[in-house]
């Protein structure tokens, strides 16, 4: 089969590569029938993820037809239209019992790496490095899926593809975003990034009772979607004093909920920027904070920040001191998807969400290296660049 593989930092090639095959009677093989580049994927193409190996294959969202099933798979049959949730739950452990299934103990085949980093081993995620599982991603003709019964849905009916395969991971992470956050009817929320699960955070926001949502970027293509397509008010960072505007936005007093949707790569115009990314090329550490920082010090006292923007390891000059005395709640975590897709799917249905438009460059598999180019590039007012194999 094709396949998009990873073969050192800011280098991919399409490759012949072979076919995935059945390793456990839980799995499933799956043809891919679109597969979306993500923001968390440039982590890897950067090279800041650092366990990477040439030849491992990109991609985790994505939607596909059942082609073979496992012997005890019990919830799809050959020719099933589905999206995978792109964080692996086993479905079994206490963690996937209490829906917290980007916290499963079983998912991830390499544990000792997140054990080691992070103090217990974190869940597996589809194509998304070795420390994570190792599992091949969904830029690829086939993919192997594993524990298909936790981690696959059907389409419904009514459902079109281009909408559905954001459910894989854009959808579920912006939805966990807000939901995380703990919003309140007539709360103002603030987003940190207008990428596609900034988009899905600020839809979200309204979904779960915000009166007001303030997007933060500095593409005038993206702030315009969140502004058209989101209802948000929207600040350009490079342009506006982003602390000020939020205070004069909320009579002085914050944000009652900020998501940072940006994570380690954040990109700002101030001295704490020019620190990090001095610090982060020298790997003395491995974030860029900027956006969190931002978050925690415009959010209202007792307020909540939220963060879904990939962190991978340390982070120097973290306002601890604005967390403990604003007693701010601080959220964050992978997206446990199976807790939201079929909620997604029925507000797709039912017309209170539609996530196609942001399907903004269908390619050809065998053109996806140049697809990631202008996604990093932000090229041609690229959100998404979804691959057909």
């Amino acid at each position: 089969m094709r396949a998009l593989t990873w073969q050192g930092p800011n280098s991919l090639q399409v490759d012949t590569v072979p076919d995935p095959v059945l390793l456990n009677p839980q799995d499933v093989i799956i043809k891919v029938t679109l597969s979306s580049v993500c923001g968390s994927d440039l982590h890897l193409l950067g090279g800041y993820v650092p366990t990477m190996h040439p030849g491992d294959i990109l991609g985790h969202e994505f939607l596909g037809e059942v082609v073979e099933v496992g012997a005890h798979v019990k919830t799809v049959v050959k020719g099933d239209r589905v999206i995978t949730v792109s964080i692996i739950g086993c479905g079994e452990c206490e963690h996937c019992v209490r829906q917290d299934f980007s916290c499963c103990d079983n998912s991830n085949p390499n544990p000792c790496v997140t054990e080691t980093a992070y103090g217990q081993p974190c869940g597996g995620i589809i194509g998304y490095s070795h420390a994570f599982g190792g599992y091949a991603g969904s830029h690829a003709t086939y993919i192997r899926v594993p524990y298909a019964d936790t981690n696959l849905f059907k389409v419904p009916d009514g459902v079109t593809d281009e909408q559905a395969v954001f459910v894989s991971d854009a959808a579920p992470t912006g939805y966990f975003a807000a939901d995380n956050a703990g919003i309140q009817p007539g709360d103002t929320v603030a987003v940190w990034g207008c990428g596609a699960v900034g988009q899905m955070a600020i839809a979200s926001a309204y979904l779960l009772g915000a009166e007001r949502v303030i997007a933060i970027d500095r593409l005038a293509d993206r702030l315009a979607l969140a502004e058209s397509k989101g209802g948000a008010i929207t600040l350009d960072y490079e342009t506006t004093n982003i602390h000020q505007a939020l205070l004069e936005l909320t009579g002085g007093r914050g944000p009652d909920r900020c998501i940072d949707c940006v994570g380690m790569e954040a990109h700002g115009t101030e001295i704490d920027y020019a620190y990090d990314k001095a610090k982060q090329l020298m790997r003395l550490h491995t974030e860029r904070g900027t956006v969190l920082r931002q978050a925690i010090r415009a959010c209202r006292k007792g307020g909540t920040v939220s963060v879904v923007g990939v962190y991978g390891g340390l982070m120097d000059k973290f306002p601890m001191g604005a967390v403990m005395n604003k007693a701010l709640t601080l959220r964050s975590g992978q997206q446990p998807g199976q807790r939201y897709a079929n909620q997604l799917f029925t507000h797709i249905q039912e017309g209170r969400l539609d996530p196609s438009w942001m399907l903004t460059h269908p390619m050809d598999l065998e053109d996806s290296a140049q697809g990631y180019a202008l996604f990093k590039e932000k090229g041609d007012q690229c959100l998404r660049a979804v691959f057909r194999p």
